[in-house]
């Protein structure tokens, strides 16, 4: 049985959000490299100090909407009936989890602020050099929950990485195509998401042509 957080908890996690807020705003009016520390912190009224007690680097604070989706994707996935093979079970986990992601997200940020924060990973090398590194981490941990779920030892069998990668791979491809279309929605980007993810199978197909 799931308790509600105490008064302790829910301030420290307004606090957080806050936070989040307020860095991506400066992040995406005045540019991620131009925004300090101190400036976030003076915008919630709250010290350096206090900062650094929710996030360890500026870095943590401009991906920590992205890493909630993320981390939403693989307690999905953990979740998914063990009777479900790899790709469906990464297939329903992630459509599963974009369904219910936009009321999860619009706790901490609007969603057209997430949408902005999005671009400006993509458009900063340090951001986007994190945000690769840290998707690399995560599919290493998809890799081992797959292989769990498959009875495998991740590192004698590699078609656990191999599907992961396959797998990433399509959601990256799909980020970058949401990223330049015109719309540019939650509802888009699973809809985008659901289309390609249908053709990875043809696409791993032997031959092509008919």
């Amino acid at each position: 049985m799931t308790t509600a957080p105490g008064l302790r908890e829910r301030k420290k996690q307004r606090t957080r959000d806050t936070l989040i807020r307020a860095a991506l705003e400066l992040f995406t009016t005045q540019g991620y490299e131009q925004t300090t520390v101190d400036e976030i912190a003076d915008t919630v009224d709250v010290s350096q100090r206090t900062f650094f007690r929710y996030f360890a680097t500026k870095e943590d604070v401009a991906l920590a909407v992205q890493q909630m989706v993320e981390e939403r994707f693989v307690r999905a996935l953990g979740e998914r009936p063990p009777a479900e093979g790899p790709f469906d079970a990464m297939r329903n986990a992630v459509l599963g989890a974009w369904d219910a992601i936009g009321e999860a997200i619009e706790e901490v940020v609007p969603v057209e602020l997430y949408i902005r924060s999005y671009h400006l990973i993509e458009s900063t090398p340090a951001l986007f050099a994190a945000h690769l590194r840290r998707s690399a981490e995560v599919e290493e941990r998809i890799a081992r929950l797959i292989a769990e779920r498959e009875g495998l030892d991740v590192d004698e069998d590699p078609r656990p990485r191999i599907a992961t990668a396959a797998f990433g791979g399509v959601m990256r491809v799909t980020g970058r195509l949401w990223g330049r279309g015109e719309e540019q929605t939650l509802e888009s980007i699973r809809a985008l998401t659901e289309r390609y993810l249908d053709h990875l199978g043809a696409a791993l197909a032997p031959r092509w042509r008919a």
